[in-house]
């Protein structure tokens, strides 16, 4: 089965196929960095038309180089949410005119579980249930993987997300957009014990993130030294704060890990590409005897083949649910989530109770793909 993955949540435009899961046959990303380093972050509104200008080239080429035609491929998938909203609109109305037109099955795919499948290119052997550490520009989770398709979202960040926040410090210290590559060369040549910084936490929630308190904290130190004529070292600063970063997230995973009995841990996400985080959180594994997996870098970032191979996972799992019959929902991605209640053929209800599902595929009468299908007893 081959699948076509788009990905436009942000301001990568990236088309790939990927056959059975496994294998990678094109993987094609159009970059708007140099665009939005001129205003030293993403600007949603250009971020939008460029995905529209380059959306048709980046899918023709992707399937030029994957030598296939629309007629090999076996069903499109799209990023459909979390990401920029113009931005995700350009890549699921274009999915979704390309499905129709070639009458293929239309799967979505949500961004962060994507993120979480790049690691399944790397490393086949990997399987469900694990303990996944999420870390991007836009999100910082750590996630329960129940199956392919089945997540418990157990930490996430309370207010800025540790990429963002890798960003704007990157700023403060001088370093142009995106600053997470420049805060990690820098810290390379630094002392992370130079400056002191606070690791915050969250009363009553010990898994949740809070970095907006250390992103003020290194902005008032190099603020204040400016103000006193005084000089901040850059490198030791860079050191230091992907120092506190780094512990700040891996301590937080190896306690949910030792709570929760995982002894198997992934990371994703962009800054998953961080060496900083990938050398602690492995030393971390290492020492309690944990098996670590990680993404290859070129698979760190927001790409197509991440959304296609989860969408190959999610299409393998309807085998179950291909007789469905589902009440009442529009086959429309970009609906509000409503659960809704499915019934299976040949399924004990007086034992098992009814299933729910959030949001669905229906294509000619026939469920194609579902999620958060669960027991609704």
């Amino acid at each position: 089965m081959k699948i076509l993955g788009i990905e436009s949540s942000c301001d990568e435009t990236a088309c790939s196929v990927v056959e059975d899961g496994k294998t990678v046959l094109s993987n094609i990303v159009a970059s708007q960095i140099d665009e939005h380093r001129l205003y030293g972050g993403v600007v949603p509104e250009i971020a939008s038309r460029r995905h529209a200008e380059n959306i048709t080239w980046v899918t023709k080429a992707a399937l030029e180089e994957a030598n296939c035609t629309m007629e090999d491929i076996d069903a499109v998938a799209v990023t459909y949410a979390p990401g920029l909203i113009g931005a995700l609109l350009v890549g699921v109305s274009f999915a979704k005119g390309l499905a129709m037109s070639a009458n293929k099955p239309l799967v979505p795919v949500h961004h962060i579980a994507g993120h979480i499948a790049a690691n399944y290119i790397s490393h086949p052997e990997l399987k469900p249930p694990y303990l996944c550490l999420v870390v991007s520009g836009g999100h910082s989770h750590i996630v329960e993987v129940l199956d392919y398709s089945r997540y418990h979202v157990i930490g996430r960040t309370r207010d800025d997300a540790a990429g963002e926040c890798f960003d704007k410090v990157a700023r403060t210290l001088g370093f142009e957009y995106p600053g997470g590559k420049f805060i990690d060369n820098a810290a390379k040549s630094g002392d992370p014990n130079a400056y002191k910084l606070p690791h915050p936490k969250v009363q009553g929630s010990e898994y949740d993130f809070s970095f907006s308190g250390l992103k003020t904290a290194v902005i008032n130190l190099v603020h204040n030294a400016a103000q006193k004529g005084e000089t901040v070292n850059v490198n030791d600063m860079a050191a230091s704060f992907q120092n506190t970063i780094s512990d700040i997230l891996v301590d937080k995973a190896m306690l949910a890990a030792k709570d929760l009995g995982y002894i198997t841990i992934g990371l994703a996400g962009g800054v998953s590409a961080n060496s900083g985080v990938r050398e602690k959180l492995q030393k971390a594994c290492d020492k309690r005897g944990y098996k670590l997996y990680m993404p290859e870098f070129k698979y760190c970032g927001d790409n197509g083949a991440m959304i296609a191979l989860q969408a190959d996972e999610q299409m393998k799992a309807l085998t179950a649910l291909q007789r469905c019959r589902w009440i009442g929902f529009r086959n429309n991605l970009m609906d509000k989530p409503v659960r809704k209640i499915i019934r299976l053929e040949n399924y004990d209800y007086s034992k098992n109770g009814l299933y729910f599902i959030t949001i669905c595929t229906v294509h000619k009468n026939e469920l194609l793909w579902a999620t958060d299908v669960g027991d609704g007893a």
